[in-house]
């Protein structure tokens, strides 16, 4: 298979990062202010760090472009903090010295070159702080082009019907390969495809619940010109949206050609005419 050990360290690293995000979840620390007044927490620290160290034993050459660096870390004010961080790492990397935890974290300030990572170590931290969804986001890059992506999704059912499913599901896609679901919890995998319906009824828009992050007026009448009448998952519909029946299963977007016309009137872009 192609990128097998990129594959396989991508994998073990974010079930690692999982692993420990879950346990700060659990404890409920308390998230810090970004100078951009955005949150983080322990975990996006910890995340990163043992995300980074992973990549940088095994492709040393590699730049990693991720969301955090240490410079809050070292604030003297900070140092409770940063010892919460070095616990949860070393629960993990039980050797890790505090040195190699920031040196880690900074190796996620990388450039962009011909071949690098991307790392967002908790996509979502405000629905990670709530207690809700959020996602482990990795990706490998060359020339332009992805080629390989991980999200690891600790608080997803691995069976969204079944309500007693066990949580903590991992997508892994390579290119040319398509895309897998996998059980955080023993690595079980099964295939993940997009549906071929081409009944607009049984489909459902997926947004953001942050309504800062989209545009909702254009959201609707991208729903309006394909007929979808379901209200979408992430925000709560008007009045007017006629609520779905609890047993509809989720469908994500099919008929590519008819979308990607839409969406260029409507959002002024040109989507490939093309399914996943």
């Amino acid at each position: 298979m192609a990128y097998e050990k990129e594959r396989q360290t991508a994998i073990a690293a974010v079930t690692a990062a999982a692993k420990l995000c879950e346990t700060v979840r659990c404890k409920k620390s308390q998230p810090l202010t970004k100078a951009d007044t955005s949150p983080v927490t322990v975990a996006d620290f910890g995340a990163q760090a043992i995300i980074c160290q992973a990549l940088g034993g095994n492709f040393p050459d590699d730049p990693i472009i991720g969301e955090e660096d240490s410079a809050m870390l070292q604030q003297s004010d900070r140092q409770e903090v940063f010892s919460g961080v070095v616990g949860l790492v070393q629960d993990i990397l039980p050797h890790a010295t505090p040195d190699d935890i920031l040196h880690w974290i900074d190796r996620g300030n990388g450039k962009i070159a011909p071949r690098y990572w991307t790392l967002d170590p908790i996509d979502g931290t405000k629905g990670f702080i709530r207690g809700d969804q959020y996602a482990i986001a990795l990706a490998l890059v060359e020339n332009g082009a992805l080629k390989l992506g991980i999200l690891g999704c600790p608080a997803l059912p691995v069976d969204p019907a079944d309500g007693n499913s066990p949580k903590g599901v991992l997508f892994l896609a390579v290119q040319g390969e398509g895309t897998q679901m996998l059980s955080l919890r023993d690595r079980t995998a099964q295939p993940a495809n997009v549906n071929g319906t081409n009944d607009p009824q049984t489909l459902r828009l997926i947004t953001s619940v942050e309504a800062r992050h989209s545009d909702r007026n254009k959201q609707e009448a991208l729903m309006t010109a394909l007929g979808m009448t379901s209200p979408p998952y992430g925000w709560t519909p008007k009045p007017n949206m006629p609520p779905s029946p609890e047993e509809k299963p989720i469908s994500i977007a099919a008929f590519p050609q008819r979308i990607a016309k839409i969406s260029e009137k409507i959002f002024g872009i040109m989507q490939p005419e093309r399914s996943c």
